[in-house]
């Protein structure tokens, strides 16, 4: 079987672990606060917050833009679901608006239209590592003086040109950016987050928030000579990161480099080797954008059945995925009155699919896929 992902994990990880279990600090401790200097590092980024996951990260993030009961929050819905559920925790709305077809990521224009008395918020993503237009997204945030937050779950390593220089995702650009670290992703620490911010404010206010609302964390009270009793300044949440996964992600983090280089490489592959075939449409990566290709998704032509070709190709031993997720589309939001057509983003799911892509694939893998996909089509 040729799966849709693959971690990269040896050796280096298992003893980082170990070194950690046997040092007897597994919970919150010194590796999550190296992880958090290392990645702030990484991005650029003045601070960085560990978390259990990119959806705490993100209701986390959306509790200190102010975001509250009855507030809107502009976002697609073409996202895995965490993302309009973070908004759902805070009590607000998610407004959903179109994404551009090219890139798959949420359009400026229709971003601008959507905004009312009662926005608070503009959720955007870096959809499967593709950056956004970032610029125009803060033009559009600034005018109104409202939040501007980044969802790139799937965009470590990722980059963007601004002002003639390029710089990773996560500086952020916005007030805050959020990464997830599942195993789907392009680094991983079995599962996990991380925010970063300019504001010391904000990364206080994770801090508290992630860890009970304690006022003073548990490594400081443990490492003092004094005896120092806590107090819970507010209702906080449990949404720390272990340093068991934290000591995983600091080699995951050193790896980094080198995985985006691969992953960059077989992108570049599947391009040549998929770019004469009529039935289906490549990714597009704009000129001021870096893709880690957390994913690569080709539109089929609509006289080609989704379903049927994935299952064809896992009857070859070949995993795919659908187009991404509408989040309007399902239970929880399907009596939710839209206001904006949606038109693009439900054709993203139904007529797209993901092919593997994982830094260990080899030439013959990749060859193997797409003689496979080139079968099914013409079947």
């Amino acid at each position: 079987m040729i799966p849709i992902a693959k971690p990269v994990l040896d050796e280096a990880e298992g003893e980082a672990a170990r070194q950690a279990i046997l040092s007897g600090w597994v919970s919150q401790g010194p590796q999550v606060a190296a992880f958090e200097r290392q990645f702030a590092a990484y991005t650029g980024a003045s601070h960085a917050c560990a978390v259990s996951s990119c959806t705490t990260a993100l209701h986390l993030a959306l509790i200190a833009a102010g975001v509250g009961p009855d507030d809107e929050v502009i976002t697609a819905s073409h996202s895995f679901i965490a993302t309009a559920n973070s908004i759902r925790y805070c009590g607000a709305i998610p407004i959903f608006v179109d994404i551009d077809p090219s890139t798959y990521n949420i359009d400026p224009e229709r971003v601008a239209e959507a905004i009312t008395s009662r926005t608070r918020a503009i959720l955007v993503i870096h959809q499967m590592g593709m950056p956004c237009d970032l610029p125009a997204f803060c033009e559009v945030a600034n005018r109104h003086s409202i939040a501007l937050i980044e969802d790139a779950a799937c965009a470590a390593g990722s980059e963007i040109l601004i002002n003639g220089q390029w710089e990773a995702i996560g500086r952020p650009r916005g007030q805050i950016a959020c990464f997830s670290f599942h195993p789907r992703k392009v680094i991983t620490t079995g599962d996990g987050g991380m925010l970063t911010t300019s504001s010391p404010k904000f990364d206080g206010q994770f801090k508290l928030l992630r860890q009970h609302g304690m006022s003073v964390p548990d490594a400081v009270r443990h490492g003092s000579p004094q005896v120092i009793f806590e107090n819970y300044l507010v209702a906080g949440y449990n949404y720390r990161m272990t340093d068991i996964q934290a000591a995983i992600g600091l080699k995951q983090l050193e790896r980094l480099p080198e995985i985006i280089a691969r992953r960059r490489l077989l992108a570049d592959r599947y391009a040549e080797l998929l770019g004469n075939i009529e039935e289906l449409s490549l990714p597009f990566e704009p000129k001021w954008a870096r893709s880690n290709w957390q994913s690569y998704c080709v539109r089929l032509s609509k006289r080609v059945d989704q379903k049927e070709l994935m299952q064809g190709l896992l009857d070859k031993g070949i995993a795919t995925r659908r187009g991404i997720m509408c989040s309007h589309r399902e239970p929880p939001y399907s009596d939710q009155k839209l206001r904006h057509d949606l038109r693009e983003s439900e054709l993203a799911q139904d007529h797209a699919i993901l092919l593997p892509l994982y830094a260990q694939m080899t030439e013959g893998e990749q060859v193997r896929v797409v003689d496979a996909l080139v079968s099914e089509l013409r079947r």
